[in-house]
């Protein structure tokens, strides 16, 4: 049991079971039984892949094409461990990340920099690399065809230089991965969704994130799909709350650029309590404890990227 969004429009959302349940999803296109990947999670999200192929009445011979949105292990991890099962799927990933695919030991040494070994062997395992041969670069306006369903890829630094979103026409959707933010289920008040940015380490610029989110919402589509969590409607004052929200924490990094040893504590400090401001002027009533429990990550992850952006100015 694992939660499973079918959207009705041949996509669907399944939860990749990476660290906390509806933290991290996996998105599937399907078009007349062909499938596409939109992420991977960690190596840990292999069977809840195979069981949503089994779900459709589908096997792994149906898989096309992995897409990656970046290459940062919460999203591309298990990319290795998919791309073994199956066999005739082809991974298409940003020019910048292809080469970490194919041979994965910088990417795991950055991610093992930021996070500590233990963490990472414990909650990634080993990072398998890829054949060469079966990845596909996808730079900007990139086609990828899925049984005749075009999948775009854009280009959209700002949260990591090896970025793309996906654009599926036919659904009008938009595959954002960490460019259009994160919106957790839980945080939801009637229906209403609660949206902020993510400017984790080593790559985050706010100038390229506001065009790459200026960039999504001029394509007007229905929703986004974002891989914490999933579908994102009412894209245009989505939108513009994420400029806000992303306005607010450069404006406080800024703020803290003097700060010395302090630095990273006091924005951190800072972004807590602007998140929980704004999460209770939104109307959420979760108590602090829960909120602070389901943002641990993001905060300590946002602080640090925001530092390295001033160290980087």
């Amino acid at each position: 049991m694992f939660d499973w969004r079918d959207y009705g429009n041949g996509i669907v959302a399944f939860d990749a079971g990476y660290v906390r349940p509806v933290l991290a999803a996996i998105h599937m296109v399907i078009e007349n039984g062909r499938v596409a990947f939109i992420d991977t999670g960690s190596n840990d999200a292999l069977p809840n892949a195979l069981a949503a192929l089994r779900k459709l009445g589908l096997d792994a011979s149906a898989v096309d094409y992995v897409m990656l949105t970046h290459i940062h292990l919460d999203h591309a991890g298990g990319a290795g461990s998919m791309m073994r099962a199956f066999p005739e799927a082809r991974l298409v990933v940003h020019p910048r990340g292809a080469r970490h695919m194919a041979e994965p030991s910088k990417l795991v040494a950055g991610v093992t920099a930021v996070y500590g070994a233990d963490y990472v062997q414990r909650v990634y395992g080993e990072i398998l690399p890829i054949p060469a041969e079966r990845i596909i670069e996808a730079p900007d306006g990139h086609v990828i065809s899925l049984n005749g369903r075009e999948l775009v890829c854009l280009d959209t630094p700002g949260h990591a230089r090896h970025h793309i979103c996906i654009v599926d026409h036919k659904a009008k959707a938009i595959f954002t991965g960490d460019m259009f933010g994160l919106s957790y289920r839980e945080l939801d008040v009637d229906g209403r969704q609660f949206i902020f940015p993510t400017t984790t380490p080593t790559q985050f610029e706010p100038d390229e994130m506001r065009a790459s989110i200026q960039r999504l919402v001029a394509l007007q589509p229905q929703a986004m799909y974002l891989t914490h969590y999933s579908q994102v409607p009412e894209v245009q004052a989505q939108g513009a709350e994420l400029l806000r929200h992303l306005d607010a924490l450069v404006a406080m990094a800024q703020g803290e650029q003097g700060a010395g040893e302090q630095r990273h504590a006091r924005i951190k400090q800072k972004m807590t309590d602007y998140l929980l401001a704004e999460i209770r002027r939104h109307g959420c009533q979760l108590p602090e404890s829960t909120l602070l429990d389901i943002w641990a990550t993001d905060l300590e992850l946002n602080a640090q990227g925001l530092g390295v952006w001033l160290d980087s100015r």
